[in-house]
Parts: structure tokens; C-alpha cells; sequence
């Protein structure tokens, strides 16, 4: 599918949905002499502007519908993450035998840097993050983006026209995207962790999978990945691929690559004496969880390049990241942890892993199709209560009465912020109020990021002693 060097003046790509990552790629493609064809079954205001600032820059832009056979003319299709494979687009496009790529696969025709690549279940952002602030700590200049939000940094396509190019690219890859690979190889990548997610879109948990392994299939003998040694998942995932491989862990000997060692993050490779980077506390991140994500970084940022010896006091300098773990604010003794990043179980289980109660614990939205009865063994003697709320609470409720015994789990019968008022009421002196939904926003908000701001909102409206609307017990469960 890629366009030869001799005809880069002639080409045409189409680019399928225009959000973000879709703007940029037709961005680049107009860089790079491409005739651009964008297209987009919606026109609200937002999809409207970005196509109205790519007509000015010469692409052609359809907006509110589809025109697959004008889409099938171009020699390069690049299509978003957010559009579905059985949706009526891409269902056409495959009755045509049209092949598409991802906005990074795209990028990566275009980039000379070496590419960081991290993905997993959950810890990506974090991972990611941390692994370009510990190399621009170690004296590299180090340029973030991929799918970590544009809060954190841009899609890959706008990476690719930096001038001068970056000495190394971090990209966080999402699944989506990875489903959408032909060429992209890391010189380095990072799988955190598999568990179950996006099964509203997934047909099972190895479909899923399936599209994680494509990175691993992507690399070559010269890669460094960096796996996660205390996932079964991961390690099952990794055997037959091509590189060289480093292991991290926090129960384990991970030699080569890194583990906790007691409380210290210690590193171990190149059959040099073991380098004690830093304790694990202090690094300003909550939760066991978060040391695991910080010994990935380490060893990706060694593998790109850093100076193992400028890594203890980076580590230390790196902040929280909102929305994941973030601690808000204190109120009557009570700490209020914004964790609203946890779309998945598998990212509320370790939230919860990660703390130590008590704790009310705020979970619901979105339904995903994920088992929420998974979580009960993380609740034992550790989860004061539960309230659920939104489009899944009632089947989290179900299912967490079912299987955790006597722990009590109330259904929220309000909005959002009744639900947040809810748990606010069970809270105690010296308790945690975590939320950690466990699925998507968007029966109630547009995002992840959304949620997280209206419960940052109410904690500090809290904490102000501003006026809060606040249902009785009675009035906010049934």
C-alpha cells in the first residue's frame, strides 16, 4: 500500500474519520504532495472546524456520510481507531477489498526516529509518560504522543513533521490501532500487561489479544521489548518473537531488566552488578501498580538510550498524571482519588490492589460486557462499600452482591453526581473515596478525561464547603 518514493508527488490517500489522530494524518499526508480525500459520517461543530481548516489547506473534505468507492480510488486508506470494523464503512470498504492502515502506520512511513512503542490493557499513558520524561532527563530529546491524549502529547502524524525529527519517539499504540499495522517496527516495545477490554467491540478476550500480538509480530531481530514477568498473559504472548527481550517485576528476579527489590527499584543487565535506582517510595505515584509501570519505563528508556545513572532522581521527579490515580484533595479525613482512566476491571482490580483501605469504592457507566464479579476478591477487608451508578450498575450491583458476600452495594438511582454524593456519605474518617469505574464514560460523559474533571469538581467543591446537592441514602439507592 505504500506509495513509492518516485510517485510521492502523485499519490492520493483517503483519511476515514477526522478526529484528532484523522486530522493529522491528512495533515501529513498534504505535507508529504498527497492529494487528500477526508471523510466523516459526522458533522458536528468540532469534526466541522477541522474540515474546514483542511479545505483551506487543499484537502477535500466529505462530512455527514461516506462515499466508499471514492475512498476505494486511493492508493493509501487510513482510517480511525474510533471507527469499528462492522460498521457500514468498513464493511463496504471490505466488500471492495480495500486494505486500511492506522494513523501511526501511516506516520511511521515518515519518521527516522527510533520509535518507542508501548501498549497493554492498562498503564500505557502512564508508561509512556514516564519513559520520555526519564530519557529527556537523561539528556535525549525525547518527543510523546501516539493515543495518549492531547493533554499528554500529539498523534503520531504530527510527530512525524517535527524538524528536527526527535532522537527517539514514545508512542502509546491502542489496540484499535494496532489492528491497522503492515510496517511500523519498534526499536524498542513495552507490553504492561493483558487483560479483558473493549469487549463491546471484541468478539472475545483473544480477538483482543490478538491485535496486542500484532506490535510483537512487527519486530525484528534488533528490537528491544520490555514484558511484564508477572503476567502469565504477556509471557505466553512474547515466546517465539524475534528480539531481545528485558522482564519486569515486582515479585520476581528479572535479570535481565528490572524488579523491586525489597522497596528499592533495582536494575540488572548486560551482566553488570545490580544498580539500585531508587526506593519505591519515592516516586510521587499511588499504588503497586504504578511501580510496575515505573520499572517499564526504566528499562525502556535504558533500552533507548538513557544513562541508568541519571535514572534514580528522574524517577523521583516524575508527577502524577491526571485522572489516573490522582489524588484530589483531603475532606474530613477522608482522601478523594480520581482514578477515572479505569475503563476496564482489570484496571479497577488494580486500583484497588494498590490501596490500602478502607475505602468506598465508585464504579458504573458504560457497559463493557466485563465480568464485574471478578472484582470481589479485591474488595476483602479492604472496601467499605460500593456504589454503582450509571448504565452498568445495574448488573455490577448484581454481580457484586452475588459474589462478595456481605459487602454492601448500593445502586445509584441519580446522575453522577448524586452517585458521587453517595459515596461521599458513606465515607468515614481515614477511608478512601476511589473512583475507579470499571467502564467507559459515555453514557454520561463524552470521555474518560470529562468524568474525571465533574469528580475533581465535586471534591473540591467539597472541600471549599460550597453548597452541594446531596440525596438522603434513601433518595440516592434502590
Amino acid at each position: 500500500m505504500r506509495p513509492g518514493q518516485g510517485s510521492r508527488g502523485e499519490w492520493t490517500v483517503a483519511v476515514v474519520g477526522l478526529g484528532a489522530s484523522g486530522d493529522a494524518a491528512a495533515r501529513l499526508a498534504l505535507n508529504k504532495g498527497a492529494k487528500v480525500h477526508v471523510t466523516d459520517a459526522s458533522d458536528d461543530a468540532a469534526v466541522a472546524t477541522r474540515g474546514a481548516a483542511l479545505r483551506r489547506l487543499g484537502a477535500q473534505v466529505q462530512l455527514g456520510s461516506h462515499d466508499p468507492d471514492r475512498i476505494a480510488k486511493a492508493d493509501v486508506v487510513v482510517a480511525s481507531p474510533g471507527i469499528p470494523p462492522d460498521a457500514p464503512v468498513s464493511r463496504a470498504l471490505r466488500e471492495r477489498r480495500v486494505d486500511w492502515v492506522s494513523e501511526p502506520e501511516f506516520a511511521s512511513w515518515f519518521v527516522e526516529s527510533p520509535l518507542v512503542v508501548v501498549t497493554g490493557t492498562n498503564g500505557k499513558t502512564t508508561t509512556a509518560a514516564m519513559t520520555a520524561h526519564l530519557l529527556r532527563e537523561s539528556g535525549t530529546d525525547a518527543a510523546l504522543g501516539g493515543n495518549t491524549g492531547p493533554a499528554f502529547g500529539p498523534p503520531a502524524s504530527a510527530l512525524a513533521t517535527l524538524d528536527p525529527a526527535p532522537e527517539a519517539i514514545v508512542l502509546e499504540v491502542s489496540s484499535f490501532q494496532l489492528a491497522g499495522i503492515r510496517e511500523l517496527v519498534p526499536a524498542v516495545g513495552v507490553l504492561t500487561n493483558l487483560g479483558a477490554d473493549h469487549l463491546d467491540r471484541y468478539p472475545s478476550v483473544a480477538a483482543y489479544h490478538r491485535d496486542k500480538r500484532r506490535l510483537l509480530e512487527a519486530g525484528t531481530e534488533d528490537t528491544t521489548w520490555v514484558l511484564n514477568a508477572d503476567d502469565p498473559a504477556v509471557v505466553r504472548m512474547a515466546q517465539g518473537v524475534h528480539g531481545r527481550r528485558l522482564r519486569f517485576s515486582l515479585d520476581r528476579a528479572a535479570a535481565p531488566g528490572a524488579r523491586l527489590d525489597g522497596d528499592a527499584l533495582v536494575l540488572e543487565i548486560d551482566d553488570e552488578a545490580p544498580v539500585r535506582l531508587a526506593p519505591a517510595a519515592a516516586l510521587r505515584l499511588t499504588g503497586r501498580h504504578n511501580v510496575a509501570n515505573a520499572l517499564a519505563a526504566t528499562l525502556a528508556a535504558v533500552a533507548a538510550g538513557a544513562d541508568p545513572d541519571r535514572l534514580g532522581p528522574a524517577l523521583a521527579s516524575f508527577g502524577p498524571l491526571p485522572h489516573r490515580m490522582e489524588e484530589v484533595c483531603e475532606i474530613d479525613g477522608v482522601r478523594w482519588i480520581n482514578d477515572s482512566k479505569a475503563t476496564n476491571v482489570a484496571a479497577c482490580a488494580s486500583a484497588l490492589r494498590g490501596l490500602d483501605g478502607p475505602l468506598v469504592l465508585l464504579l458504573g457507566g458504560s457497559d463493557k460486557g466485563e465480568e464485574f464479579r471478578t472484582l470481589a476478591p479485591e474488595t476483602a477487608d479492604k472496601v467499605r462499600a460500593v456504589v454503582a451508578y450509571g448504565a452498568a450498575a445495574p448488573r455490577a450491583a448484581k454481580e457484586l452482591r452475588a459474589a462478595a458476600g456481605r459487602l454492601p452495594v448500593f445502586e445509584a438511582a441519580g446522575d453522577f453526581d448524586e452517585a458521587v454524593a453517595q459515596a461521599n456519605l458513606l465515607a468515614r474518617p481515614g477511608d478512601a473515596l476511589l473512583l475507579s469505574p470499571a467502564c467507559a464514560s459515555f453514557d454520561m460523559f463524552p470521555n474518560y478525561e470529562a468524568r474525571g474533571e465533574a469528580f475533581r469538581a465535586l471534591a473540591l467543591a467539597a472541600a471549599s464547603g460550597a453548597p452541594a446537592s446531596r440525596p438522603t441514602a434513601g433518595d440516592a439507592v434502590r
